[in-house]
């Protein structure tokens, strides 16, 4: 099973990956954390272009094309390879922030973004994505007090910019609402794991239930 995680900067996204394979291994299920752009040598090189604070003459089409470029190679090196073998992947980020950030927040449009990504994956997609959602702002502020964390090119866009971001994501949940399921992150992060558990539960049950009585899915 192929799980995805979004949404803004500073939602949380990789805290709740990190709680989630300590909890997944205990309960005996095979598991891979993994992000983009990055998870290979490949994309790890490509995101450092990408995400270097000193390449702010990036063109915006450059950027969406250099994501979907290390997509491509993190996908057919990493993701299909373990979910082949079983293995749940859990992955923070995937081709919905390219939909949203390039595709709409830099103007692109989210079809044409769409159209790029869509040769890149070659029709594999996630099983189930949740969204993180929570304001730029209040995102933004725990990025600066996290001093682990990261500071790279897009913390550095405007507030207008993050702001877009969020409405790309919430155009998506309107396109896609059989994939993306909403979560809000705006509260303590041992609530918002709760949830997101909760949800990834369900799913695997239902995957389960699929695969000893495939007449399940027609119900």
């Amino acid at each position: 099973m192929f799980i995805t995680l979004e949404g803004p900067e500073g939602a949380g996204k990789s805290t709740i990956i990190t709680k989630l394979v300590h909890d997944m291994e205990a309960e005996g299920i095979h598991v891979l954390a993994t992000r983009e752009p990055g998870g290979i040598d490949i994309a790890e090189k490509i995101r450092k272009i990408i995400l270097d604070k000193h390449h702010t003459m990036m063109d915006a089409r450059t950027e969406a094309l250099l994501y979907a470029a290390a997509r491509r190679q993190h996908l057919v090196e990493k993701v299909l390879p373990a979910l082949q073998k079983g293995i749940v992947v859990l992955c923070d980020r995937f081709i919905d922030s390219s939909l949203a950030y390039q595709g709409y927040a830099r103007g692109l449009g989210i079809d044409e973004v769409l159209a790029i990504n869509e040769f890149a994956v070659d029709g594999a997609m996630p099983d189930l994505t949740i969204y993180l959602d929570i304001d730029p702002k209040t995102g933004l502020e725990r990025i600066a007090q996290s001093p682990e964390r990261e500071v790279n090119r897009l913390d550095l866009e405007t507030a207008e910019f993050h702001s877009k971001v969020r409405e790309g994501y919430r155009l998506l949940l309107k396109r896609f609402p059989e994939r993306i399921t909403p979560i809000d992150a705006s509260g303590p992060i041992e609530d918002v794991y709760r949830k997101v558990k909760k949800k990834i539960d369900e799913k695997l049950n239902l995957m389960d239930r699929i695969m000893m009585d495939p007449c399940e899915k027609c119900r």
